[in-house]
């Protein structure tokens, strides 16, 4: 967890294993979210807020990155980036909880499957990013294999839209975002707490909190959804700095696997033939790319060592 300097539109290693955290962290999170499927989905997105705010600002001072908090609130630019991704992140959450809440946990995965082809989209049309011929054979592999998890579904997916989009957008701007990861996370759930304050203490006096009603299991639950809010967002913020936004679409499919691996066995959600040949062609579409990735690598390796000792 580093430094604001500008992104670059390449990709590193660290970057790529701090993506890697934070997907397998998020592939997790239904077995977190479900534990809490009883209570709305606003009070737990107030929650994810208001317990995520010490841990993001405890990392800021860590870092001595205050300064650059005090700039952003200072910049309208910079203030209308962070109200922008902290509005789209804070819808994010929302479907997603409820989604997996609600028994879509399935469609959640859709969701996520099909968001890095929209994260290409915005690659290639806003950041003129360019793919390899092996990298568009397994955009292509695998969107024949959204093609038909939709088709199976049987009717227009809005969770799983509603999460490419909001996740897609938030993706995008948050690259663009000029501070650092760790203070752009910390400024969005600032510019939400207030919101979230709000609504816990009007749940409170309406009596239809959750939270400290006596149940011990809730007030941890809750003050939990914090951490595991917290700890993977900062983390992919850093990763998202430093891989280009094509690279961090393709990794995207890590988290919907294991949450469809946990929809089907864990949460006995159907399971169907088509998802049989979907699931093996969405991986083999992740090898291909990443072989392409590790050659490509490879290959400005070599370059590199060429041009520093002048053969």
């Amino acid at each position: 967890m580093t430094d604001a300097s500008p992104p670059k539109n390449e990709d590193s290693l660290s970057g790529f294993f701090y993506a890697l955290t934070a997907y397998v962290f998020w592939g997790f999170l239904p077995l977190y979210m479900k534990a809490l499927a009883h209570v709305p989905p606003a009070e737990v997105i107030a929650h994810r807020v208001l317990w995520s705010l010490p841990i993001a600002l405890g990392v800021i001072i860590w870092l001595g990155r205050t300064q650059d908090l005090r700039q952003a609130f200072r910049t309208p630019r910079t203030l209308m980036m962070g109200a922008a991704t902290a509005t789209l992140i804070s819808v994010n959450w929302g479907i997603y909880v409820w989604a997996i809440g609600a028994g879509f946990a399935l469609e959640a995965a859709l969701g996520y499957y099909i968001n890095p082809l929209f994260s290409v989209l915005l690659g290639r049309v806003l950041l003129k990013e360019r793919l390899t011929g092996a990298q568009w054979a397994a955009i292509a592999l695998a969107g024949a294999a959204v093609i038909l998890l939709t088709i199976e579904a049987g009717r227009l997916p809005v969770v799983a839209l509603s999460l490419t989009v909001s996740w897609g957008f938030y993706a995008y701007l948050k690259k663009s975002l000029p501070i650092g990861p760790n203070q752009g996370f910390t400024l969005e759930v600032m510019l939400l707490a207030p919101l979230a304050l709000g609504y816990v203490i009007w749940a409170q006096v309406q009596g239809n909190a959750h939270f400290l009603q006596g149940v011990g299991r809730d007030d941890l639950l809750l003050i939990g959804s914090g951490i595991v809010t917290a700890i993977p967002l900062m983390i992919y913020a850093n990763g998202a700095k430093r891989l280009r936004l094509s690279t961090i679409a393709m990794m995207q499919y890590i988290a919907p696997t294991m949450i469809f691996l946990i929809a089907v066995f864990v949460f006995g959600e159907p399971f169907g033939a088509v998802r049989l040949i979907a699931f093996p062609m969405i991986w083999a579409a992740l090898v291909i790319y990443t072989m392409s990735m590790l050659h490509a690598r490879r290959r400005r390796g070599q370059s590199s060592s060429v041009t520093q000792t002048g053969t």
